[in-house]
């Protein structure tokens, strides 16, 4: 039997649009540097690994660059590939066993897939001497979660025309920079961007993991706890996002682009 390998389109009702993901269900783990080569290779912002368990799935994402600790639109095309390829039962939601981000789940509600996770809210700083000229904005605040920089801007349009210098904003010691603001346009409640240069990804397509940082701040700013977001990369797509005590509910669509399988010579 090969080993199942598909291309999933996330955060999206269509293909070729939100990020996409290649998720691949291995009968038991590989080294990491097989895990990294086959991410390398995708070229996907991220490729998600996955093996069963007495409870679920095991989960770890990669780039093409780095293990990461968590992801929202690979976890999110994970439990779309489980569910149409009949690998778990549709109508229950999956449970996922990750290193560095606790148990994570995926669950079907009218018509999306709502994945819970962990609040990652952000503390104001100033900002480091290179993070705005690298990112040629000025700022309406800066702030940094365990992840990532967070930085508002004053209008969605600077954030539409932002043009990063990548090779500088890669020399940040965080995992990225998630640039957000007010979204000018009905029925979004709020617009980002997010760039990850150190990580192999100068501008991910949608981030899932992101939301878990931009919604407690866009809760304090809005006054209220549920949103629907947009994600302003070429690409674009919608994430809908709920704050519920400590913990992100991140609600989207997904659509598989490709279905395959590793070759006997690939996985060795």
């Amino acid at each position: 039997m090969g080993i199942p390998l598909l291309l999933v389109d996330a955060f999206t009702d269509r293909p070729f649009s939100g990020n996409p993901a290649a998720v691949c269900l291995l009968p038991a783990w590989r080294d990491e540097r097989w895990l990294q080569n086959l991410a390398a290779e995708m070229k996907h912002s991220e490729t998600a690994y996955l093996v069963r368990n007495a409870d679920g799935f095991d989960l770890r994402w990669f780039t093409p660059a780095t293990e990461v600790a968590l992801c929202g639109h690979a976890t999110l095309a994970s439990a779309h590939a489980l569910w149409e390829e009949g690998i778990a039962p549709a109508s229950r939601p999956i449970r996922f066993a990750t290193k560095k981000s606790g148990t994570l789940t995926a669950a079907p509600n009218n018509g999306r897939i709502e994945l819970d996770f962990p609040l990652n809210p952000d503390e104001k700083i100033d900002p480091p001497a290179d993070l705005l000229p690298a990112l040629g904005v000025t700022a309406q605040y800066v702030g940094k979660s365990r992840f990532d920089y967070l930085v508002e801007v004053e209008s969605e349009d600077v954030l539409r025309r932002m043009k990063p210098d990548f090779r500088r904003l890669a020399a940040e010691p965080v995992r990225g920079t998630i640039v957000t603001c007010r979204s000018a346009i009905p029925p979004f409640d709020f617009v980002s961007r997010f760039f990850a240069p150190a990580s192999g990804v100068d501008e991910d397509p949608v981030t899932g993991s992101a939301h878990c940082c931009l919604g407690p701040y866009w809760q304090k700013r809005l006054g209220k706890s549920e949103f629907v977001a947009y994600q302003a990369s070429p690409r674009g797509g919608v994430v809908h996002v709920r704050v519920a005590n400590d913990r992100a509910i991140l609600g989207g669509q997904a659509v598989t682009v490709t279905k395959g399988e590793l070759t006997a010579s690939a996985f060795g």
